[in-house]
């Protein structure tokens, strides 16, 4: 499999983001929300790079609830049990309109085309 540019790695980053945090903005209508829709598995990435991704979303205020941890060899695990979307978290979504209509698209491209 061909590597992917810079900048498809980058957006790739940032579409991660947005599904979880709009799964966390939809899980507010319900009184349980099973976290595993947003693991690393469900977006196709790394469990490190996905403990970053979540490491950031906390540290920039976008989620709260958020236990981090280090191991004794320096590896970081995120504890998403308590994890929930913030009013800077709903304002990201709000104002990131381009990623909303990416992935609005891909998703629509996922419903229509057996295999992906």
């Amino acid at each position: 499999m061909k590597p992917l540019c810079r900048e498809a790695q980058i957006l790739d980053n940032f579409k991660a983001v947005y599904k979880i945090l709009s799964a966390l903005e939809k899980a507010m209508d319900y009184p349980e929300f099973d976290m595993a829709s947003i693991g690393p598995g469900k977006l196709g990435v790394s469990e490190e790079r996905w403990n970053r991704y979540i490491e950031m979303m906390a540290d920039v205020g976008y989620v709260k609830g958020v236990e981090m941890t280090r191991s004794i060899t320096g590896e970081t695990y995120a504890d998403i049990t308590d994890m929930r979307i913030t009013l800077k978290g709903l304002e990201y979504l709000q104002e990131n309109t381009i990623m909303r209509k990416i992935y609005n698209a891909a998703r629509g491209i996922k419903e229509v085309t057996p295999g992906l």
